[in-house]
């Protein structure tokens, strides 16, 4: 082989590992970790009155209010209010990956009476969902149909017995039962719900299956894109104040 040709081939395997390697880099898997409660409640910031103590919640009772001012959105850091999906894909070469969608576009109220949750409406602009993956965005706004269907909404059917005291700080574990309206479709779901009194801020988090294709829903594909499961999880992470 001449010298020529063997420049040639060194060039061409380092291209090879070079695109290999941007693959890997822009589809690994890096997905941000799950909705999870004690982490949510780290990250509030706490307000203090007149006299440096910081400020608490005595009662419950009345209405709250979705608080997107707190914290930070992206997928690094999501200290504040999101709500978004995570769903299994397989990708070629490079197996098996978790796809995430998050926004910070939420908007909703809560009310609260007799230590119950009453009634609770929630918003989601799907238009400013984004990914973990930049080249997924343009394909989850196209299987969402967002330009004909650009919101989702849960509206809370059933009274919620909160159980144990929101004003002590304890955590309380609750399931809350309403109608979910995606892509034109209403349907009953079940949301496990985790939440806890932090100073002056109700941190909520969640989360629930949901098969996509009961929605009207068709999942993404891509030609890297083996296979893509057509039920995800549905996750959410709420910050109240008090009205």
């Amino acid at each position: 082989m001449s010298k020529t040709w063997k420049i040639v081939l060194a060039v061409a395997v380092v291209l090879v590992v070079a695109v290999g390697g941007g693959i890997w880099w822009f589809l690994r898997d890096d997905a941000p970790a799950k909705v999870s409660l004690d982490t949510a409640a780290e990250s509030v910031t706490t307000t203090t009155g007149a006299s440096g103590q910081a400020s608490t919640v005595t009662d419950v009772n009345g209405t709250w209010v979705i608080d997107t001012s707190q914290g930070t959105f992206d997928f690094e850091s999501a200290t504040g209010t999101f709500a978004g999906f995570r769903i299994q894909e397989e990708l070629s070469s490079i197996g098996s990956s978790t796809a995430v969608g998050r926004t910070g576009d939420v908007s909703g109220t809560i009310q609260i009476q007799g230590n119950a949750l009453t009634a609770a409406t929630f918003e989601v602009n799907l238009k400013t969902i984004t990914t973990n993956q930049t080249q997924r965005n343009s394909r989850v706004q196209s299987a969402l149909e967002t330009s004909d269907f650009p919101t989702a909404t849960f509206t809370l059917t059933q009274p919620v017995a909160l159980g144990a005291d929101p004003v002590a700080g304890e955590t309380v574990s609750v399931t809350a039962v309403g109608n979910l309206t995606l892509h034109g479709v209403t349907k009953q779901v079940e949301v496990p719900l985790e939440a806890k009194l932090v100073g002056d801020t109700a941190v909520v988090v969640g989360s629930f299956d949901i098969t996509f294709s009961d929605y009207g829903v068709e999942v993404p594909k891509a030609p890297i894109v083996l296979s893509v499961a057509d039920n995800g999880e549905v996750e959410m992470q709420l910050l109240f104040t008090k009205q």
